[in-house]
């Protein structure tokens, strides 16, 4: 059986798919996937789909699950590399990918996935308790 490959960089975990995805392979990634978010902590999960030339129902579903277990496990998923035939049969079937940010490349994702972190941290700023009061 094919195991996809996931790779931690910096905060972000890269998987880029370059198998035939069949059902158990896509199940072993969802397990795996989610694994290497608890046990390393990453705020980012980017899925590399270029290389699939297909993507039917069961992998679509496929991928908005592991975007719901990620955000579950404080991670963004972002899918890259789609080719405009793999969107045109996502729309066909159906299939939003709810959850799931995309982008053109890995780059993009990137930048995604880092702005997405920035917007979070500027969220939450915690007032410290010698802060003077602000005049409106």
């Amino acid at each position: 059986m094919d195991r996809v490959p996931v790779l931690k960089i910096g905060d972000v975990l890269l998987v880029s798919i370059q198998v035939d995805m069949s059902d158990q392979t896509a199940v072993t990634l969802q397990d795996d996937l989610a694994d290497r978010i608890v046990a390393t902590g990453c705020h980012g999960v980017i899925i590399d789909i270029t290389a699939l030339d297909i993507v039917d129902s069961f992998i679509g579903r496929m991928l908005s699950t592991i975007a719901s277990i990620s955000k579950v496990l404080d991670a963004e998923t972002v899918v890259v590399g789609m080719r405009p035939a793999v969107a045109i049969t996502l729309v066909e079937l159906g299939l939003s990918l709810n959850g799931i940010r995309t982008a053109l490349n890995v780059e993009r994702g990137m930048d995604l996935i880092a702005a997405s972190r920035d917007d979070d941290f500027g969220a939450y700023e915690p007032e410290s308790p010698d802060a003077e009061p602000v005049a409106s």
